[in-house]
């Protein structure tokens, strides 16, 4: 059975901007394309990892990133259904998160696997059992 995991935007941009993490997710996409990873990820945040780069390096670098990141073996779920809505609503009205980090928990919680991520505002989900996390 392949290890499951969500990909929120921490994860992305700290992984195309070499940070001391990469490594692990690099390991998750090679484990991915052979088949031992399983990875998702909502279009939230590749949107969001698409504006982010757009506004510090501009469209053509932000063009480059989306272009490698839809490479990437990874499920992209770029649907929302009312479970996934319901979900990540309750997540944003119980804990001070981004609507996109609510989304990131939900998939997490719906998809029974952990989230890849080192953002700090999930510190909060993770100490009341609301998700688990493998921090970058």
């Amino acid at each position: 059975m392949p290890n499951r995991f969500v990909l929120d935007s921490y994860a992305l941009l700290g992984y195309l901007q070499n940070e001391n993490f990469s490594d692990r997710i690099e390991s998750a996409l090679i484990n991915a394309r052979i088949g031992h990873d399983y990875l998702y990820l909502h279009a939230i945040h590749l949107g969001e990892a698409y504006y982010i780069v757009y506004r510090k390096q501009g469209p053509k670098i932000a063009d480059m990133a989306y272009s490698r990141i839809k490479a990437f073996p990874i499920t992209l779920i770029s649907r929302i259904d009312e479970e996934l809505l319901l979900e990540a609503a309750k997540f944003k009205a119980e804990f001070p998160i981004s609507y996109a980090d609510a989304f990131a928990a939900a998939m997490s919680t719906i998809y029974k696997c952990r989230l890849l991520t080192g953002d700090p505002e999930f510190k909060r989900l993770e100490n009341a059992n609301r998700i688990r996390i493998e921090w970058l």
